[in-house]
């Protein structure tokens, strides 16, 4: 509630309040999507279903598009909002873990969370093995920090580094978005596979 708090006062309870309602709100939406169903989450990498993409996309895009104009109104600070700090090397070998353990587990750890709620018992080994990563992680971070540190490149927004207008820059994801969801629906044409699909 920062970005908004700088001009309305909220309480800490209301704050509490309203990230558990948002929350709960998320993790409805990704079950209703079917984001609780491993193999809809694994026909991503396969190409035969693309929802995931499609509904993360247009997510970041509606976000994207709705932060700007709330900034525009004066109902959002922007020059509050956190941007991660960005490492490279630790980026680039975290996507590759993160890319693995996605699509050997089929979940990611929000949507994982989703299906075990729903007492899917693959998702609720999923969760515990990245609770075992997490501790790995911990406990040998003094032997791979430096790795973990490398090439840091501070609190980078992408607009920034490519030199362009936020307004420009939406402009182009916006247009990237739709590519995408064109692509996406060949995909789904090439790769189909009714006996999975239809089960979903």
């Amino acid at each position: 509630m920062a970005p908004l708090s700088s001009y309305y006062e909220f309480s800490g309870w209301l704050n509490m309040l309203t990230a558990f309602i948002i929350g709960t709100g998320f993790g409805f939406a990704l079950e209703q999507a079917g984001f609780s169903s491993s193999r809809k989450l694994a026909g991503m990498f396969y190409g035969y279903d693309t929802t995931v993409i499609k509904v993360f996309f247009t997510a970041a895009i509606v976000a994207l598009i709705g932060s700007q104009f709330l900034n525009y109104f004066g109902l959002l600070n922007l020059n509050q909002v956190y941007v991660n700090e960005f490492y490279v090397t630790a980026s680039v070998i975290g996507g590759i873990i993160m890319g693995a353990g996605f699509i050997m587990g089929g979940f990611c750890p929000g949507t994982g969370l989703c299906a075990m709620s729903i007492g899917k018992v693959d998702a609720m080994v999923f969760i515990a093995g990245g609770f075992l990563g997490a501790f790995l992680f911990t406990e040998t971070y003094p032997l791979i920090e430096s790795v973990a540190n490398a090439q840091y490149r501070g609190p980078v927004k992408i607009n920034e580094l490519m030199g362009l207008s936020p307004g420009l820059f939406t402009l182009i994801l916006v247009a990237a978005a739709i590519t995408m969801f064109w692509t996406a629906e060949l995909a789904e044409k090439k790769f189909a596979r009714p006996e999975i699909t239809n089960d979903l």
